[in-house]
C-alpha cells in the first residue's frame, strides 16, 4: 500500500524507510566485497594479499559510509525503533564495531609494518572482516526472527551469520575476478564456484523462513493475486543464480572480456534479494512490533532532515562514483611511497 503523498505524516516515514533501505542496500553490496575480500585473505599467497588489498583500498573507507547514513536515519527518523533495535542487537553490534576497528587498523598497519609484522596485522585484517561479517548475519538472522530471543532464534541468527559470510565471500571472489588478472583471477573463479552454494542455500533459508514467521508474511508472498505479482522475484533470482554458475564454469573469457559480468550479476542478485526482504516485513521497522508510521519523528522534524538528506546523500552518491570511475581498471598492489 502507497503512502497518502498528499499527507506528509504519511509520506515522510515512507520517504525515510526508502531511504535508509537504499542505504542499507548500497552497504551490503560495496562493503560486502570488501568484507569478502578480507573473508578470503588467508587462501591467497602474500604477493597476492598485496593485490587483494590494492582493489579495495581506494573504496573501503568509503563503502562505510553507508553503514553510518543508514544507522543515522535510523536514529533521526525512526528514535523509537533505533532504541528498540540496538538494546535487543547490543552485544552483535559491539561486535561488529570492533571488527570495523581492527580491519581499519590492520589495513593501514600492514602496509608500513616490517616484514616480521605484517603476518600479524594480515590476521587481525582477516579476523576484523569475519567478525563484521558474522555479527551482522547473526544481527539479520534476530531481525528476521523478529528480536525474539529464544534458543531456536539464536541458531537460525548463527545459521545465517554463517551464510552471510559466506555470501560476502563470493561478492569479494566476484569482485576480484573483475579486478585481478592472471594466477590470481583463477584462484578467485574458483573461490566464487565453491561460495556459490552458500549463497543459494543462504537465500533459501531466508526465503523459507521469513514466510513462517509471521502469517501476515506468508499471505503477503502466497496469497492470490501477490504470488502471481511477485512470481519474477524468485524466478529472476533463480535465472541469476543458474547464470552466475554457467559463467563462473566458463571463466576466465578469452581476453578477460567481460570479466565485470560476475559481479553485476551478483549485485543484481543481492538487490532481488534485499527487495523480497524488504516487501516482506513493510510497513514494520521492528517486525511485528512498530511500524514506520508508529516509530517516526515529529512530521515537523522529519521535514527539515529530509531536506538535509536531499542534499547530503546525492554528494555521498557523486563521491562513491566519482571513486569507481576514477579507479577503474585492474588492481595493483598498494602502496604508500
Amino acid at each position: 500500500m502507497l503512502p497518502d503523498f498528499a499527507n506528509p505524516a504519511d509520506w515522510l516515514p515512507w520517504a525515510f524507510a526508502s531511504l535508509m533501505g537504499l542505504s542499507i542496500l548500497i552497504y551490503v553490496i560495496l562493503d560486502g566485497f570488501d568484507l569478502g575480500v578480507g573473508i578470503l585473505f588467508p587462501l591467497a599467497e602474500p604477493a597476492e594479499q598485496d593485490r587483494m588489498i590494492g582493489s579495495i583500498g581506494p573504496f573501503w573507507d568509503a563503502n562505510e559510509t553507508w553503514l553510518v547514513l543508514a544507522v543515522g536515519l535510523l536514529l533521526v527518523a525512526f528514535p523509537q525503533a533505533h532504541g528498540m533495535i540496538l538494546s535487543t542487537l547490543y552485544l552483535p553490534v559491539f561486535v561488529m564495531l570492533v571488527g570495523l576497528i581492527l580491519r581499519g587498523v590492520a589495513f593501514e598497519f600492514r602496509a608500513k609494518a616490517r616484514a616480521q609484522h605484517k603476518r600479524l596485522w594480515n590476521r587481525l585484517f582477516f579476523a576484523g572482516s569475519l567478525m563484521t561479517a558474522l555479527a551482522q548475519g547473526f544481527m539479520l538472522g534476530l531481525y528476521i526472527m523478529g528480536l525474539e530471543q529464544t534458543l531456536a532464534t539464536y541458531a537460525f541468527a548463527t545459521l545465517t551469520a554463517v551464510f552471510l559470510a559466506v555470501g560476502y565471500s563470493f561478492i569479494g571472489s566476484t569482485w576480484l575476478i573483475h579486478k585481478t588478472d592472471g594466477d590470481l583471477q583463477l584462484k578467485s573463479v574458483r573461490w566464487g564456484r565453491e561460495s556459490l552454494w552458500g549463497v543459494i542455500l543462504g537465500i533459501g533459508a531466508v526465503s523459507l523462513a521469513t514466510p513462517l514467521v509471521s502469517t501476515r508474511i506468508f499471505d503477503k508472498w502466497l496469497a492470490a493475486p501477490q504470488v502471481f505479482y511477485l512470481a519474477p522475484l524468485p524466478i529472476l533470482s533463480g535465472l541469476a543464480i543458474w547464470w552466475l554458475w554457467r559463467m563462473l564454469r566458463a571463466m576466465p573469457f578469452s581476453g578477460d572480456r567481460r570479466s565485470w559480468l560476475p559481479f553485476s550479476v551478483t549485485t543484481g542478485l543481492f538487490a532481488l534479494a534485499y527487495l523480497g526482504m524488504a516487501y516482506s516485513f513493510y510497513p514494520f521497522v521492528v517486525p511485528k512490533r512498530l511500524t514506520i508510521y508508529e516509530a517516526a519523528a515529529a512530521p515537523e522534524s522529519l521535514f527539515i532532515i529530509f531536506v538535509g538528506a536531499c542534499v547530503v546523500i546525492p554528494v555521498i552518491l557523486g563521491y562513491s562514483v566519482l571513486a569507481y570511475v576514477l579507479f577503474r581498471g585492474k588492481a595493483t598492489e598498494l602502496r604508500y611511497d
